[in-house]
This record gives C-alpha cells, structure tokens and sequence, in this order.
C-alpha cells in the first residue's frame, strides 16, 4: 500500500472540498503550505508556492470573504463560484497527486477534487438560498460566518489528518504484529510445557 499516495489523495480530497466554502481560502492555505515546505506540490504546479501567487490567493480570499457578506451579492456569487469551485478543486488535487501519467493525474483531479468540491458548493448554495428565502437575507451573514471558518478549518485539518492516518495504520500494523508475536509466544510456551 503506498502511503504517499493515500496522504497525497486525502490532502488533495480536503483541501478540493473546502473550495466548495471558499473557492479562495484552500488555495491561499495551500500556497502557505507549499512555500513553508509543509505541501509537496507535483513539478509543473510550483507556482503556487511563489509570493506572486500568495499576495494575488490573499487578495482574492480578502474580496471573496467581504463580498459573501454583501445582500444579494452574496447570491450572486454562488452562482459564479461553483464552476471556479470545481476548477480549483481540481487544480488543488491535481498539484498534489504523485502520478506520473498527466492524463490520469487530471482524471483523478477531476473526478475527485472536482466533483467534491461541486457537492459541497451546490450544498452551500442551497443553504444559503434557504437562508435568503426563510429569513429575507437576515441570517446570510451567518450562513458565510460558518462557510468562512469551514473553509479555512477543513484547509488547515486537510494537511494535518493524512499523518494522523498514517499514524493510525502504522499502529494498527504494529498492534497485529505484537499480538502475532504474543500468540506464538503463548502457543511455544504451551508446547514446551506440553513436552
């Protein structure tokens, strides 16, 4: 089982979700991690990690999160984010797959960060359809409160929990080899006590 592979897909899956918030909080979260060493990034995606590209994210995450907390700009933008949502879904999962073969590294890219960024986007506008249609636009600031904090939370969780499941696999492997070991320790002890 590769491990880097399950860590670069589970990463690439969070941070692609989390467009579906914010299209630009995880690619921000993403260049900060790439520049600080913390995200490997496949050759061709290093821009990302330049300083070009974080002032220009911070920029844009600044104008995005000021804009959803305008009335009925608000509404207009989900309609604009999600194509850009599933765009840079797939380009957050994309840049971090070690694949070598380009074509199903966007494949999965596609599928993948593209298509969970779609879902939770789509639920996004829902809600805050909902929210404009039950309380005339009064609870959409709370509504992007919350798409706010889920954005840069599920970000920031993206690129700490694939080492937490690699943790819990290297555990559990060593759990069933220490037990293994106790079972044929028992099983030589009860022979020799047999003999």
């Amino acid at each position: 089982m590769n491990t880097e592979l399950i860590s670069a897909v589970a990463i690439g899956i969070g941070l692609a979700a989390s467009t579906g918030f914010r299209v630009f909080v995880p690619m921000l979260v993403a260049a900060i991690a790439a520049k600080s060493g913390i995200l490997p990034l496949n050759e061709s995606f290093q821009w990302l990690s330049s300083w070009t590209a974080i002032v220009l994210l911070g920029t844009a995450t600044i104008v995005e999160i000021v804009a959803y907390y305008i009335p009925l700009v608000d509404n207009l933008l989900d309609t604009i984010a999600t194509p850009m949502a599933v765009v840079a879904g797939t380009l957050l999962l994309t840049s971090v797959l070690p694949v070598d073969n380009g074509i199903i590294r966007w494949l999965a890219g596609a599928a993948l960060g593209g298509g969970s960024a779609a879902v939770i986007q789509s639920g996004s506008a829902i809600t805050r359809l909902a929210s404009t249609k039950f309380t005339a636009g009064i609870g959409n600031p709370v509504v992007s409160t919350v798409e706010n904090a889920a954005a840069a939370g599920t970000s920031l969780l993206s690129l700490v929990i694939p080492f937490f499941i690699v943790a819990v696999f290297l555990l559990l492997i060593i759990f069933i080899f220490t037990r293994t070991g106790r079972k044929r320790g028992n099983r030589h002890a009860d022979t020799r006590q047999s003999d």
